[in-house]
């Protein structure tokens, strides 16, 4: 496959090295990949033992494009909206997660607006962007080794459509402080102008679970009461801000936007806020899951490049080593507790949940426990989900994470969730939230190492067996 560019995903970075930048060639973007990666810190990916670039890959694209070559499933083409209903269907995406952002973050920036904004849909392992009337299906695909994997289709009716991996200078916009220095994904709040161009000089926020609401969503549309609190469906009012003013990236004023969006050119009327929370989370997620893969391996191949799938004791390895594996496992234990976690301020969560058909079909996934409870199952009054720990901890990816990383990653978790762990990061955790995450985990999440399965044969806890995640038709 040909090699691709890719924009950052729900992010500006694209539109500041296209319309704002200038455009800079092939040679220039991938030199300042490789710049990037040696100077700034971020984790070396293409070689040894990550191989980024030429590992065999599980995605869920990846394993769609085999059955597409074995003739074993097809895409169809749809005059109005081309491959995109099919993939979201071959994918199992839902429609309802659509969110819709019109600052010009994608390299079909041409063709995004604020009257066309870019639509965005996902599931727990891949994201998939569309630009109405454009020419090419845009792909984020998560493969439990190597993470985010970058793919475009190229949305023309042909006879074999082909997912073709984006390669090398997609990695200049998808490896940054935002993505913890791995090949990952971010949300992106700006400041856009009418037209979707980002306003020069203003500040610009990376949007996750922590973030204040009033730095949220600046060039999307929400759909939901919580809008109010953020700066979404608005864009930036008035004269240009004087020069002492950008130099000292003050924030502009906002207001309603001239010419929103024709709800009918879209698969739904709607850009749903409880969608975008859990986008928020879980991009963030994502990129931590994959940050504590990457330095796990890479921490135990710079002791022993012939064994690189040795797994020893974490307490038998060098003090520099145990560091570089314990410091991302222990950023991603406190996001998947949600540590700092901004409170929604007191959300009506019966008509959020009443009016977003996202948030009742992703909660119908749930594993649940005996006593009906699951991760997915929502709060949206004062935080995102009824019991804070994150259901990523069911993916695949999770499930990748290399010992010891994983195994401490668990006996931490089990720490905090006992209570023998009440530092002050976990203490928006109550009791009763501990006791029914530890409940609903150790019914529901299969492979729990020995240290879980004889707290709970000690306490008389059913242990997860084979539970299944129901499905959504």
């Amino acid at each position: 496959m040909r090699a691709r560019r890719f924009p950052i995903y729900a992010s500006a970075a694209a539109l500041s090295l296209t319309a704002v930048g200038g455009l800079i060639s092939h040679v220039a973007l991938a030199a300042r990949a490789q710049i990037a990666v040696r100077n700034q810190g971020y984790v070396p990916y293409s070689d040894a033992p990550i191989n980024y670039r030429t590992a065999a890959l599980t995605d869920p694209v990846a394993l769609l494009q085999k059955r597409l070559d074995a003739g074993k499933a097809k895409l169809t083409f749809d005059p109005a909206t081309g491959y995109l209903k099919s993939v979201l269907k071959a994918l199992d995406v839902p429609v309802d997660s659509q969110t819709l952002v019109f600052s010009k973050t994608s390299f079909q920036f041409t063709k995004i607006s604020a009257d066309h904004p870019r639509a965005l849909y996902y599931n727990d392992d891949v994201y998939v962007g569309s630009v109405h009337q454009g020419k090419t299906v845009e792909l984020i695909s998560f493969d439990p080794m190597q993470g985010a994997i970058f793919y475009l289709l190229d949305d023309v009716k042909a006879e074999r459509p082909v997912f073709q991996r984006a390669e090398l200078d997609c990695t200049q916009c998808h490896i940054a402080s935002g993505t913890r220095g791995v090949p990952g994904v971010l949300l992106r709040s700006v400041y856009p102008s009418q037209t979707g161009n980002l306003t020069p000089r203003t500040p610009q926020y990376i949007t996750d679970q922590k973030s204040p609401l009033n730095e949220r969503w600046g060039g999307w549309y929400v759909t939901g009461a919580l809008s109010k609190s953020t700066m979404a469906n608005k864009a930036v009012t008035g004269a240009p801000l004087d020069s002492a003013a950008q130099a000292a990236r003050a924030a502009p004023p906002l207001g309603p936007i001239e010419k929103p969006f024709d709800a009918a050119a879209f698969l739904l009327p709607t850009s749903d806020e409880v969608a975008l929370l859990v986008l928020g989370h879980q991009s963030q997620m994502h990129n931590l899951i994959t940050l504590t893969n990457y330095q796990t391996r890479l921490a135990l191949y710079a002791l022993d490049p012939k064994k690189p799938d040795a797994t020893p004791a974490l307490d038998t390895l060098p003090e520099p080593t145990q560091d570089q594996i314990k410091r991302p496992a222990e950023q991603l234990l406190r996001y998947l507790l949600f540590a700092g976690e901004t409170p929604l301020g007191g959300q009506d969560a019966k008509q959020a949940i009443a009016s977003s058909a996202f948030a009742r079909g992703f909660a119908a996934q749930g594993l649940r426990d005996s006593k009906k409870r699951s991760l997915r199952d929502f709060d949206l009054h004062d935080r995102i989900f009824r019991y804070p720990c994150s259901y990523l901890i069911y993916s695949s990816a999770f499930d990748a994470i290399p010992e010891p990383a994983k195994g401490y990653v668990y006996h931490r978790l089990l720490q905090v969730l006992t209570g023998q762990d009440r530092s002050a990061d976990f203490a928006t955790l109550s009791d009763p939230d501990r006791q029914a995450i530890l409940s609903i985990l150790i019914e529901t999440k299969p492979g729990l190492p020995a240290e879980w399965r004889r707290y709970a044969e000690a306490n008389h806890l059913r242990i997860a067996a084979n539970p299944r995640r129901p499905r959504i038709s």
